[in-house]
C-alpha cells in the first residue's frame, strides 16, 4: 500500500484515546483475515459506512458480497468521527454548481443530502440499531458579528431542502440552551447526532445477515484483471470477483487502484471528549441544549452535548503527523474549548483522538465506474460529513451493480470522475497556505 501521510497517521495510536471503544469495543468488530481462494460477485474494499451499506444492499438483491478491511470494520473515519448524521457532503458553493451543472443538477443533489440523512434513521429503524441518537437537526453559531447574517442561508435551506430554518438572535442564545461567545444562530430541522461505532456494528451486523462476508486484517495489496474477472491479493488470500467497489476515502492507498492516485487529500480533524457534566456546570456555561451544533469558521468546530452527559469537541486542522504534532494538536483543541466555553476550563477532558477527513479537487464526492477499469467502482470524498453521505454512497453505488437503480440514480454532481490535484504525491502542501488563509478569514468573519 502507497500512503499520502507517515506510518504513524494510520497507526493505532490515533484512536488509543476514542471514546467510541468503550461504547463498541474493538473485539466486537475484528473479524479474521480471509485464506486461501474465494470467488464472489462483488468485493468491497474498505468496511466504513460506504462499505458497509453497500454490502448490505448487494446481499439483500442476492449478490455474493465479500468486504475486505485493513484493519476492522470502523477502524477508519467511520468509527472515530463525531456523529453527526446531517447534511452535506460537498463543499461546493451553490453558485458554482448552477454555473458548472445547472440549478436542477444543484437540486438534485440536495434532494440526495436530505435523502443520506432519511436512509441512516430508516437502517437504523429497520434493522433494530441502538445508536445513541438525539437531537433535533443541527445548529450552526456564528463566531462573529459579521457571520451572524443567516438570511441568505435560510433561503437558501426553503430553496434547497423545502424546510424552514428557525432563526435564533444572540438575545435569545441562552434561553434555547446555547450559552457561550455567539452572536446568533440558524438551526436547520434535518439531521441528528448518534454514537457512530453503535451505527457501523449495526450496519455489519446487518450486512452479515443479509449474507455478506465480512473480512479484517486483509489489507488489499494489489488487484489485477484476470479472464474477466479482477483478482485482488491480501497477505493471506485471494480473491476473485466480477466487480469492485473501492471504499476506503481518506485512508486509500494511492495504488489500490492506481486511478486513486492525487484523486484525494486526506485532511486531519481532531475530537475531544469530556467527562460527564454536571447539570450546575451545564447551566453555569448556559449550555443544556442536546443539539449538534458547529460555528461558521472555515477551519470549524463542532460540538454536541451527549446523551450522558459529557460533550463531545471536534476541529479542524493538523497538517502533519507525527507523535509530536498529535501533542501540538491536543493543546490546539484544549486550548479553543477553553475560550469558546471558559466556565468549563476546569472540566476533565477524558478522551482524545483524531483521524481523516477526505477532500477533492472538485470539493464534491464521486460514486460511479472508475474509467478504464471495466467492473471497479469508487465512492469517495465526503468533506467530513460521511456518516450520512457515505451510508447513502454505499447504497447507491449497490443500486447501481444491481441494476435497482431507477428510484435511487447517482446524483449529476456525483458522476464526472474525481480530477487530480497538482503536486502528486506531495500535494498535502496545498493545504499549509489554504490553511493559513481560512485561518485569517476566519479571524474577521
Amino acid at each position: 500500500m502507497r500512503r499520502l501521510y507517515p506510518d504513524y497517521a494510520y497507526s493505532d495510536q490515533r484512536i488509543a484515546g476514542c471514546f467510541w471503544a468503550e461504547t463498541v469495543p474493538d473485539t466486537v468488530l475484528q473479524r479474521p483475515a480471509p485464506g486461501g481462494d474465494l470467488v464472489v460477485d462483488v468485493a468491497i474494499i474498505g468496511g466504513g459506512f460506504t462499505g458497509l451499506s453497500a454490502a448490505l444492499h448487494l446481499a439483500q438483491s442476492g449478490a455474493r458480497v465479500a468486504v475486505l478491511e485493513a484493519r476492522f470494520p470502523g477502524w477508519g473515519a467511520s468509527g472515530r468521527n463525531g456523529g453527526f448524521c446531517c447534511l452535506g457532503g460537498s463543499k461546493a458553493r451553490d453558485g458554482a454548481i448552477d454555473k458548472a451543472l445547472g440549478r436542477e443538477a444543484r437540486l438534485e443533489w440536495m434532494r440526495a443530502e436530505k435523502a443520506a440523512v432519511d436512509l441512516v434513521a430508516r437502517l437504523i429503524e429497520t434493522h433494530g440499531i441502538e445508536a445513541s441518537v438525539h437531537s433535533k437537526g443541527e445548529t450552526m453559531l456564528a463566531h462573529t458579528r459579521a457571520a451572524a447574517r443567516f438570511e441568505g442561508y435560510a433561503e437558501q435551506c426553503r430553496e434547497n431542502f423545502g424546510v424552514e430554518p428557525e432563526l435564533i438572535d444572540k438575545s435569545d442564545l441562552a434561553d434555547h440552551g446555547l450559552g457561550g461567545a455567539f452572536h446568533g444562530a440558524m438551526t436547520i430541522p434535518i439531521g441528528f447526532g448518534l454514537d457512530p461505532r453503535q451505527y457501523l456494528a449495526g450496519l455489519l451486523q446487518a450486512a452479515e445477515t443479509a449474507g455478506a462476508t465480512v473480512f479484517g486484517n486483509s489489507p488489499v495489496l494489489n488487484m489485477t484483471r484476470d479472464g474477466g474477472q479482477w483478482r485482488l491479493t491480501t497477505a493471506d488470500g485471494r480473491l476473485r470477483a466480477d466487480q469492485v467497489i473501492v471504499a476506503t476515502n481518506g485512508y486509500s492507498s494511492e495504488d489500490v487502484p492506481e486511478w486513486m492516485a492525487a484523486r484525494y487529500i486526506p485532511t486531519q480533524s481532531s475530537v475531544i471528549v469530556t467527562r460527564p457534566l454536571t447539570q450546575d456546570e451545564q447551566e453555569a456555561q448556559g449550555w443544556t441544549s442536546d443539539q449538534m451544533a458547529y460555528d461558521t469558521r472555515r477551519l470549524l468546530h463542532y460540538f454536541r452535548k451527549m446523551p450522558n452527559g459529557r460533550f463531545l469537541f471536534g476541529m479542524r486542522g493538523g497538517l502533519r503527523s507525527s507523535p509530536t504534532a498529535e501533542a501540538t494538536n491536543r493543546r490546539l483543541i484544549r486550548r479553543d474549548f477553553d475560550t469558546m466555553f471558559p466556565e468549563w476550563r476546569h472540566v476533565e477532558a477524558t478522551h482524545y483522538w483524531n483521524g481523516m477527513v477526505c477532500l477533492a479537487a472538485n470539493l464534491t464526492p464521486f460514486a460511479g465506474p472508475v474509467p478504464d477499469m471495466p467492473g471497479v467502482f469508487a465512492g469517495f470524498a465526503y468533506h467530513g460529513n460521511g456518516v450520512a453521505m457515505g451510508s447513502y454512497t454505499g447504497a447507491l453505488l449497490a443500486d447501481h451493480l444491481s441494476g435497482d437503480g431507477s428510484d435511487r440514480p447517482i446524483p449529476t454532481i456525483m458522476q464526472k470522475p474525481a480530477g487530480r490535484f497538482p503536486l502528486g504525491r506531495f500535494r498535502r502542501a496545498l493545504m499549509f497556505p489554504a490553511y493559513a488563509l481560512y485561518g485569517l478569514l476566519d479571524r474577521f468573519g
